[in-house]
């Protein structure tokens, strides 16, 4: 019952950063992906990789692979039900694939707050970010709505569920997305 399944979200069309698949991007010798799965993995019990272009390249990292069932690249919401589904765990966490610094103790901080949420969220400050989440797999059917009503808001679906923010402001830099090749390049 407290096994967790961790979804890295690689599911985008990367438009941001020229539309290169920003999970393969190269940092530091290694791709941004498996920064985020060398700091995901330890803290689940399977690990996937939600993903919907360059599979064989997704592939060699020797994760399962789920793409969408959403079409048109509709955002971490389609990565989040995908996985979702697929999860063999009652718990589900999701990382983008473009944050390869986050937290090592990610995964337990949010499971200590979940209680009886539906979903626990990082923040950091003021912010929210709702693409690092732990949620319930009993949310399927509340997401499956909200997306078939065409939402698409990550922030906008977890304000109808019961939610709790979790704060992360002693590690702030965890949460650093790079989306631009600016970004990286400072990385």
């Amino acid at each position: 019952m407290n096994r967790v399944s961790g979804i890295v979200l690689a599911g985008g069309l990367g438009r941001r950063m020229g539309r290169l698949d920003k999970g393969l991007q190269p940092l530091r010798g290694k791709p941004m992906v498996q920064w985020v799965i060398e700091r995901l993995a330890p803290q689940v019990d399977e690990l996937l990789i939600n993903c919907n272009q360059n599979l064989e390249a997704y592939a060699r990292f020797g994760h399962r692979l789920v793409p969408d069932e959403v079409g048109g690249f509709a955002g971490p919401l389609a990565g989040l039900h995908a996985g979702l589904k697929a999860a063999s765990h009652r718990f589900v966490v999701t990382v983008p694939c473009d944050s390869p610094f986050l937290p090592h103790d990610l995964v337990r901080r949010l499971k200590e707050h979940i209680g009886a949420h539906h979903i626990a969220v990082a923040k950091t400050g003021a912010q929210a970010h709702p693409v690092f989440s732990l949620v319930t797999n009993d949310v399927l059917e509340n997401l499956e709505r909200f997306l078939a009503a065409g939402g698409r808001k990550v922030d906008a679906w977890y304000a109808g569920v019961r939610a709790v923010e979790v704060s992360f402001d002693d590690e702030a830099e965890g949460f650093m997305n790079i989306n631009t090749l600016e970004e990286l390049g400072r990385a």
